[in-house]
Formats: structure tokens, C-alpha cells, sequence
């Protein structure tokens, strides 16, 4: 029996693939639990329609990714953290901090996006990846500097 699938199935396929199986798995696993339809030709327009929404909405979003990338690029933001002799900090730059340096340039990103390559633990600029999309990711430079005491 052909089906279309409504979910990815490890072993069978993704979304929107037609598969051939058994017509007892078909009819009592797979079209019960909302896994799978009846490869009809009704259902596989359907299908086809919501995969072309889908690639609409991706494509939107990877473009705004694009813009906020061009926006990051070859940026330096400046973090201020408390440093002992020899500019080694007092714990280390997390990407809450880098958040905050961009949201104080008027970019809003998400902590998650922040990918470091090591610990940022002295003084000094650093490259740090912002991961904007899945496909989209731009590099900018984390400039360290110790606190000024008063």
C-alpha cells in the first residue's frame, strides 16, 4: 500500500514522502497514529501544498538571516569584565554577555545563536560565531577590556 507520510519516520522517510509498506502496518499503525494518509490523489496535493508553504516560510526567514548578517558583519563589540594582573578574568565571557553588547547596538539576537570556539577567559579581541539561521552564520570580534576601578 502507498502512503504519504505526516511525520519523519526514521527507516521509512520524511514528510511529505511517499512510501510503499505493508498494508497492515499501513492500516493499523501508520494511518491510525496520524504517522501516514492514503497516497490518494486528493492527500498528496495537500501534502504538496503544505511542503510549498513550508518552503516559502523558509526562504523568508532565511533572508531576514541574510539582512542580520550583513548588519553583524565585521563588527567589534566591547565587553567589560573584571580582570585580575595579566588580564585573566575573573571567570569567563558567556554569550549572555555578548547578547547584551550587541542588544546595546541595537541588534537582538538570542543566546543560543552565540557560538564560541574556546573559553574567552583574558583580555584581548577574540572572533566569535553568531549562528543566524542553519545555513547562515557570520563572524564577529569580541573585544575583552578590564573594568576600570574607581
Amino acid at each position: 500500500m502507498k502512503v504519504i507520510l505526516t511525520r519523519d519516520l526514521e527507516g521509512y522517510g520524511f514528510f511529505g514522502d511517499i512510501v510503499e509498506v505493508k498494508d497492515g502496518f499501513a492500516n493499523n499503525y501508520l494511518i491510525p497514529r496520524g504517522y501516514a494518509l492514503p497516497a490518494t490523489e486528493g492527500n498528496v496535493r495537500h501534502i504538496q501544498e503544505i511542503l510549498r508553504q513550508k518552503r516559502r516560510k523558509l526562504e523568508r526567514e532565511k533572508r531576514k538571516a541574510e539582512e542580520l548578517a550583513k548588519k553583524l558583519e565585521g563588527m567589534v563589540v566591547e565587553i567589560f569584565k573584571q580582570a585580575g594582573q595579566g588580564g585573566k578574568l575573573f571567570g569567563s565571557v558567556t554569550a549572555t554577555d555578548v547578547v547584551e553588547a550587541l542588544k546595546e547596538k541595537g541588534i537582538e539576537i538570542q543566546r543560543k545563536m552565540v557560538i564560541f570556539p574556546h573559553p574567552i577567559r583574558e583580555v584581548g579581541v577574540f572572533p566569535v560565531t553568531i549562528r543566524v539561521h542553519r545555513e547562515v552564520s557570520v563572524e564577529i570580534k569580541v573585544d575583552v577590556k578590564p573594568e576600570k576601578k574607581e
